[in-house]
């Protein structure tokens, strides 16, 4: 197939293309939140790059969240206005096995912690047990809303087992979670969901069988209420 992928759930703006032929390419764009000025212009380059124009993607895929609502609600209304321009359909995925299968990809086994960063002092977490094959990873715990420190509690319920954490979750509270015995926080890379692993992810789906999504159906994985929704809120309350 050809597939494009869009990532768009924390500060960084990722896409990556693949072609039928395996020709491929990704770009990324971290730490300037310009998730709206960036993204069209770095899907229509990539696919220049790889020789395809718009009309010939076969799919597109999307990270669905959870992550930062602005960056989340751009990538997936790109992700569904091309999809629906085009007539195809859409894959997505969450940030968080997004991150587990990247680092699996990266040779780390056993216990594997991937969080995205909340903002308000909170995270988007998920354990999973990854084996020894790329694609077997048993969710350990759910993915959930945490503060770094409920996140400590749980991760130290494993009793020092190994925890390979990754995600910018991680690294911004790296002192609280590489405190808990066992835990080791990688803060040099996967500090967001790669977009080639996205798209690995979902060309993966697609094969044994999953037919991806009309793009009516494509919804975002919050998992909180926005921020100026609750702004709102506590004004109606003050």
């Amino acid at each position: 197939m050809n597939v494009l992928a869009i990532e768009t759930a924390t500060e960084t703006v990722g896409v990556a293309v693949r072609t039928t032929e395996g020709v491929e390419a990704e770009f990324s764009l971290t730490g300037r939140r310009r998730h709206v000025e960036s993204l069209t212009p770095a899907m229509e380059h990539l696919l220049g790059q790889v020789g395809l124009r718009p009309g010939d993607l076969d799919a597109v895929a999307v990270d669905l969240g959870p992550g930062l609502f602005t960056g989340l609600r751009v990538g997936i209304a790109s992700a569904k206005g091309l999809a629906q321009a085009l007539g195809i359909g859409v894959v997505g995925l969450s940030s968080v096995e997004i991150l587990v299968r990247a680092a699996t990809q990266r040779g780390h086994r056993g216990l594997v912690l991937a969080a995205v960063d909340a903002r308000r002092g909170e995270v988007f977490a998920a354990v999973h047990d990854v084996g020894g094959a790329p694609g077997g990873a048993a969710q350990q715990i759910s993915t959930a809303l945490f503060t770094p420190a409920d996140l400590a509690r749980a991760l130290a319920a494993f009793g020092g087992a190994p925890i390979t954490a990754c995600g910018d979750g991680v690294q911004r509270y790296a002192a609280v979670l590489g405190a808990v015995d066992g835990v080791s926080c990688l803060l040099d890379a996967l500090a967001f969901p790669p977009p080639l692993t996205l798209l690995t992810l979902a060309e993966e789906l697609v094969r044994a069988g999953q037919e991806p999504l009309e793009p009516g159906l494509v919804v975002p994985l919050y998992l909180r209420e926005a921020d100026a929704t609750s702004n709102f809120a506590q004004i109606g309350q003050g």
